[in-house]
């Protein structure tokens, strides 16, 4: 059965992203200092070298393990504006999805089909439609709420995570864009699936009871 799960890195303080995050000025604040401290472990993975097609090397082991079973496991992602917006122009040619990604936003544009297997479609319908769209799309595999933080809130709220994976990061931001805000009550309840203390980052699992 697809599950619906949520896979990020998080500042020791909370935050997803660190205050002035913008490609716009990537300098500003130094935000791109402070995410390189809290995800340093991942771009020195294996797996994620070879889904971003960077060539041999990276690290292996039980981390490595962890972020090659969240590629195999994936079949669409769901993102918002926002994020699509940065990536739009950082990403390689080949964006480093390689399935559909459904983009919540109010914009009506074609989809953008990209080398590798990404295609990002638009949708203008609201939440639970992009949701039904990844699920259609995902082929039996896993829908993940790829960000931003408005958008994992969203679906917090709809109460249709299944599986949060936060790798908690010992760096603080002080500022930014935090994962649990804005969120109604009753909030979702999780209970504690695994913990795993790498080098770079304590990674949890979160189930929903």
């Amino acid at each position: 059965m697809t599950q619906v799960f949520v896979n990020i890195g998080l500042s020791l303080d909370g935050y997803m992203a660190p205050e002035g995050m913008t490609m716009d000025d990537p300098n500003f604040k130094g935000w791109g200092a402070k995410w390189g401290a809290m995800m340093g472990w991942l771009l020195k993975q294996q797996a994620f070298r070879d889904h971003l097609q960077w060539g041999p090397g990276g690290e292996t082991g039980p981390v490595n393990d962890l972020v090659r079973a969240t590629f195999d496991r994936t079949g669409a992602n769901v993102m918002g504006k926002r994020m699509f917006d940065q990536g739009e122009v950082a990403w390689p040619e080949e964006a480093p999805f390689h399935t559909p990604v459904y983009v919540l936003t109010h914009e009506k544009r074609e989809p953008w089909v990209r080398p590798g297997g990404t295609t990002f479609h638009f949708v203008n319908d609201g939440p639970e439609r992009a949701l039904e769209l990844a699920r259609a799309a995902a082929g039996g595999k896993d829908v993940r709420i790829s960000g931003g933080a408005d958008v994992i809130q969203q679906y917090l709220d709809l109460g249709v995570i299944d599986e949060l994976e936060i790798a908690l990061a010992p760096v603080l931001f002080c500022g930014g864009r935090r994962l649990f805000e804005n969120i109604g009550e009753p909030g979702p309840r999780f209970r504690i699936e695994s913990v795993f203390a790498g080098p770079g980052a304590t990674h949890l699992r979160y189930v929903r009871q």
